[in-house]
C-alpha cells in the first residue's frame, strides 16, 4: 500500500473513542505489532459550519509526521476514492479484538 494517488480511511480505537482519519500512506511497521500511517489528509473545503471533531483531529495530528497504531486497535482500513471528514465518535459498542501479539516467542528461552 502506498501509491501517492491512493487515499486510505483508517478507523481505529484510541482512548475509548473511535477515530476515523484519512491518510496517503499505510503499511506494516518494522515495530512489531503496529501499523504505520502517514501523510494525513484533512477536508480542506470551505465550510460555514466547521466539524468540531475534525478540528480536534487537525489539532491533535498537527505536526505529526507518522503514527504507529497497535494492530489490535485497528477496526478497519479502506482504500477510498477521495478523503472525507475525519471524525472522532464514541466507541460505546466497539471493543478491541482480543489479540496476543507477543505469542510464544517471549516465553521461549534461547539455547
Amino acid at each position: 500500500m502506498g501509491n501517492s494517488s491512493e487515499i486510505y480511511k483508517i478507523t481505529f480505537l484510541n482512548k475509548g473513542k473511535v477515530y476515523e482519519v484519512f491518510v496517503k500512506q499505510v503499511y506494516q511497521s518494522d515495530l512489531y505489532g503496529f501499523i504505520e500511517i502517514e501523510d494525513y489528509v484533512f477536508d480542506e473545503r470551505s465550510q460555514v459550519v466547521v466539524d468540531p471533531s475534525e478540528e480536534k483531529l487537525k489539532s491533535e495530528f498537527s505536526g505529526v509526521k507518522r503514527s504507529f497504531i497497535p494492530i489490535q486497535a485497528i477496526i478497519r482500513i479502506d482504500e477510498v476514492e477521495k478523503s472525507g471528514v475525519s471524525k472522532i465518535s464514541n466507541g460505546d459498542n466497539v471493543s478491541p479484538f482480543p489479540v496476543s501479539i507477543l505469542g510464544s516467542k517471549v516465553d521461549r528461552k534461547d539455547s
